[in-house]
């Protein structure tokens, strides 16, 4: 293969790669500098209260399923169910 096939090939490759990564989607890290970046879309304060509501919610069933099991495992042992944890 001769240099000239193959360098410019590199070059064709190079320069769609570097076109790839000026129109990728930055991702969930910080914000790109100027006039490229936006706020990504978790960083928004609706996305952060809507992922703060849907952890408590879980964070609240589990407590919820640990209770019953807890106290499933007392009614097979014939105890009384011990008293419910306070979240943090």
């Amino acid at each position: 293969m001769s240099d000239r096939l193959f360098f410019g090939g590199l070059t064709l490759v190079a320069a769609a790669l570097i076109a790839l990564a000026m129109v990728w989607p930055q991702g969930l890290g910080a914000r790109s500098p100027g006039p490229f970046g936006s706020v990504p879309v978790q960083q928004r304060p609706e996305v952060q209260a809507a992922m703060r509501r849907e952890a408590e919610a879980n964070n609240a069933r589990l407590q919820k399923a640990r209770e019953a099991v807890a106290a499933a495992r007392a009614a097979t042992e014939g105890q009384s169910p011990p008293p419910a944890e306070t979240p943090p």
